[in-house]
């Protein structure tokens, strides 16, 4: 059947799986946070972040302790992440107050050596753990603190398991990036040529069923139609923050998966955390370093987020409902329209959301002054890389190198003759090509692809 996109079909349900009714209520305070790779975070400085607008601040002390607090120094509200790590403590770059990991204030420069440090010097905490390579933070009541709600993956625990991390920060919100995420439909558009097996002549209906959607998440899976009776893949949505993508079966001992996660900085941008992982990689793939492999990864984030900063500017101009806006298939949006009605359901305790019928707007605090995030590759995604930023560095000082030996070179070659001065002309040239080649190689950190 042709599937057209006009009101009647529209309409029609898109669940064709029973649901179980489950009343239940979200908190997203409650709830844990993943804030970085493990891999990622520097041992030697502070690592800024925010969540829902809010600043906040993650370190290490010297016994390898991580330590989250409010990003704001209780004495004249600096940020302590302009600071320094000095003996495992944060130190605030204005008057150099020092803060542990429990946020207690364990030194004042100012106060004579006989006095006692205010009690309201010290700064709120927030209970941080490591789960699988991941710093994950709970910004809620300390007492619902359960470790065992960390949405682990048990293909990760596995030996054999080979992973690649991402991470970029990009301007638009977490629900777009979301909405995006539980897409399959899209890839073959989108990511033409570009994701292995995506070609745009694939694209197709898609069967598409809910099994289960509640306060903790959505269930689904999907499978293609022009394919006699094509193999199911997996779709879970775990609130609030994690889409997980399982492929293969345990019974032929093949399995792979994407699991991304989606932390919401603020209004406009949020962080995403990209985690790929397969039970084998062949040799050539497991040879290559992490930053050329994140290359692709760059093209893959920016062909969507072309496109997804413009829906997102177009949807906020409009002011309406999403009802109003979209005009959804059964056979492609059925994930879509289910996690923004699970907005509509769960989204009241949320400081914004935008669902498919209701919506809620963010609130003026804490947005003072701040500049709109841009689509860019050195602060959204190099510099808060460890393996990238090396390479930046290595291909940055390379080149730079390369530019002296031209130099010195072309001197040479002047001040001598015959066939030493043919071989101080071509290493000069042999360097200026190399150069050229660095500094393209070096662009690819710096701006989005298609500036490139």
């Amino acid at each position: 059947m042709t599937i057209t996109p006009d009101k009647p079909e529209i309409e029609q349900p898109v669940v064709t799986l029973p649901i179980p009714e489950i009343s239940q209520e979200f908190n997203w305070k409650n709830c844990w946070y993943p804030i970085t790779f493990l891999e990622d975070l520097a041992k030697d400085r502070p690592h800024s972040f925010s969540l829902y607008n809010e600043p906040f601040v993650l370190f290490i002390n010297q016994d390898g302790k991580l330590g989250c607090l409010t990003d704001r120094c209780p004495h004249r509200a600096a940020k302590l992440s302009d600071g320094q790590i000095i003996d495992g403590r944060i130190e605030c770059l204005y008057h150099g107050w020092q803060f542990a990991t429990d946020g207690k204030c364990l030194h004042i420069p100012q106060l004579p050596t006989d006095a006692k440090i205010p009690s309201n010097a010290c700064l709120p905490s927030f209970k941080v753990v490591e789960r699988q390579g991941i710093v994950w933070v709970w910004f809620g009541e300390l007492k619902a603190a359960d470790e065992e709600l960390i949405p682990t993956i048990t293909e990760l625990d596995k030996p054999e398991c080979i992973c690649l991390d991402y991470v970029a920060d990009i301007p638009y919100d977490q629900s777009y990036f979301i909405e995006n995420a539980v897409d399959p439909a899209h890839v073959s558009i989108s990511h033409d040529r570009t994701e292995i097996n995506a070609k745009r002549e694939n694209a197709q209906p898609l069967e598409m069923e809910i099994i289960e959607s509640s306060a903790k998440g959505i269930r689904g899976r999907y499978r293609r139609t022009r394919t006699a009776n094509a193999n199911w893949s997996n779709m879970d949505f775990v609130a609030p923050n994690l889409v997980i993508y399982a492929f293969g079966s345990q019974a032929n001992s093949f399995y792979s998966g994407n699991a991304v996660y989606a932390i919401p900085l603020g209004r406009g941008k949020c962080r995403v955390l990209i985690r790929k992982y397969w039970r084998s990689l062949t040799w050539s793939e497991k040879l290559k370093p992490r930053w050329l492999k994140h290359l692709h990864q760059n093209k893959i984030l920016d062909e969507d987020s072309v496109f997804l900063i413009g829906l997102q500017t177009e949807v906020e101009r409009l002011a309406e409902n999403l009802k109003e806006v979209y005009l959804p298939l059964k056979t492609s949006d059925t994930f879509v329209l289910e996690y923004r009605k699970w907005l509509d359901k769960f989204g009241a305790s949320l400081p914004f959301y935008r669902g498919y019928s209701t919506s809620k707007q963010a609130e003026n605090h804490g947005e003072y002054n701040q500049k709109p995030m841009m689509l860019d590759r050195l602060t959204g995604h190099t510099l808060i890389c460890s393996s990238c930023n090396r390479a930046y560095q290595v291909i940055n000082n390379l080149k730079q190198g390369l530019i002296g030996v031209a130099i010195a070179m072309a001197l040479l070659a002047i001040v001598t003759d015959g066939s030493s001065q043919i071989a101080t002309v071509f290493a000069s040239l042999l360097a200026v090509a190399l150069a050229v080649m660095t500094e393209k190689l070096k662009t690819k950190f710096e701006h989005i692809y298609t500036r490139q």
